[in-house]
């Protein structure tokens, strides 16, 4: 994998005159190569990843698994691309095993993502079942620490 891909995965803040010595390229080549990768969709976006407990302790995480029924000539695609059109959907995933698709969903709690998933998903023709999962701490996030020791005891086994 390209070093440059790296470092902005890692920390996509860092200047491109950092970049450029972390690399060995020239200032210039990092911004040329940066350019080539969002043209061609290497790079997606640019995201903050954000401690929602610190922020917003009502924000609530979800995964929820979906066994559907592919469509002839289509597979999953279509349901896919219908699903990830809702706002509250932050990934949706094709996954091998004893589900189809794993879909990520945000709200502000429980009830609030029970009713998307009972009102937006479970209708949806092709979807045959669905088994959600509420996350309750998030320790570490695409290669980002969480866990603070010292914050909440929910961990602990008594």
């Amino acid at each position: 994998m390209d070093k440059l891909v790296q470092l902005l995965e890692k920390n996509a803040r860092i200047s491109d005159q950092q970049l450029a010595v972390m690399t060995g390229l020239s200032v210039e080549e990092v911004r040329e190569k940066i350019y080539q990768y969002e043209k061609k969709g290497i790079l997606r976006g640019y995201k903050a990843l954000i401690d929602w407990e610190q922020y917003d302790s009502d924000y609530i995480t979800s995964m929820i698994e979906l066994k559907v029924t592919p469509e002839k000539d289509k597979g999953f695609e279509d349901v896919a691309k219908q699903i990830m059109e809702f706002d509250e959907v932050e990934s949706v995933y094709l996954m091998s095993g004893t589900f189809d698709l794993c879909v990520t969903v945000t709200g502000r709690d429980f009830h609030e993502v029970a009713l998307f998933v009972a009102e937006q998903l479970s209708p949806i023709e092709s979807v045959v079942e669905t088994s959600t999962h509420f996350v309750l701490r998030r320790y570490k996030d695409r290669g980002v620490k969480f866990y603070d020791s010292k914050s909440d005891e929910r961990g602990k086994l008594l």
